[in-house]
């Protein structure tokens, strides 16, 4: 395992809800609902009160493995796509918010056209944040195409984190600047940094072992390899403090429940990440 030096803290600027049946949807359903894009135009975000007093109802005043357990009841209550479905659905929850015919990849922070889909090497292609071999699920329906962790990236950056943790440390990263990785590790760059956090503690909030699915945990740990754990967590509870929801990852939270019917709870209450792991 490499040596992972540390970085100078960071910071940047600082969802309705009726659960749907765990069924597969065609694109056609969403394709011209028009449901809320990453720039949120049109589409105010829910308040916190209407959400907490409806959507997190079963999970107020819960802490630990409770609160846990009762988000997981709430989140798996979802619209499950296919794994092809999942392009079209990332052209609308990660469309550029100044120019709707691209989208914004996740580490290279770069705005590339919707239609540059593919395997090529400056192509865009589908990311898994929680990398799909850390459990084995590979693009199934379920925690394959679950579209709450599938980013837009640049097929080349893709490769380059391959099934990496996430950690501090490393040397940069071609294509996307900012980003850093050794070995064993992945950096993202700063802007996106707690908007990963959110999406690997989701994943193991969504994913507890039911429905034929990997019971994925985080650690603090790195090099997993194939085990359904990805770490590292206390640097990802940093993460989580350092760089807050902001205004591209809320209206992306509101894209997907038009989509999936189902939230990051930890976009709406940052606070549970604590909460939760202690």
């Amino acid at each position: 395992m490499s040596a992972h030096r540390r970085r100078p803290s960071w910071r940047r600027p600082a969802l309705a809800v009726a659960a749907a049946a765990a069924t597969l949807i065609p694109v056609a359903a969403y394709a011209g609902a028009a449901p809320p894009t990453a720039s949120g135009a049109g589409a105010p975000a829910a308040p916190s009160a209407a959400l907490d007093d409806t959507y997190y109802e079963g999970a107020l005043g819960k802490t630990g493995d409770e609160l846990k357990s009762a988000l997981h009841a709430i989140v798996s209550e979802q619209t499950k796509l296919s794994y092809d479905e999942v392009w079209d659905a990332l052209k609308t929850t990660d469309e550029d918010p100044e120019n709707p015919d691209n989208v914004v990849l996740l580490y290279s922070g770069r705005s590339q056209a919707k239609t540059a889909h593919g395997g090529g090497a400056d192509d865009w292609n589908r990311e898994h944040v929680w990398a799909k071999s850390h459990g084995d699920f590979g693009t199934s329906t379920g925690p394959g195409t679950d579209i709450h962790h599938l980013r837009p990236e640049d097929a080349s950056v893709n490769s380059a984190r391959g099934n990496l943790d996430f950690d501090n440390g490393g040397e940069p990263v071609d294509e996307a600047p900012g980003s850093r990785s050794d070995a064993d590790s992945f950096e993202p760059r700063d802007q996106v940094k707690g908007d990963v956090a959110r999406m690997i503690l989701y994943m193991a909030v969504r994913y507890e072992g039911g429905e034929g699915f990997p019971d994925l945990e985080p650690n603090d740990q790195v090099d997993n390899g194939s085990a359904p754990a990805m770490g590292r967590l206390s640097v990802l509870k940093q993460w989580n403090e350092a760089d807050p929801p902001d205004a591209f990852e809320k209206a992306r939270n509101e894209a997907i429940f038009g989509i999936q019917k189902n939230r990051n709870p930890f976009i709406d209450h940052p606070e549970w990440v604590a909460e939760i792991w202690k």
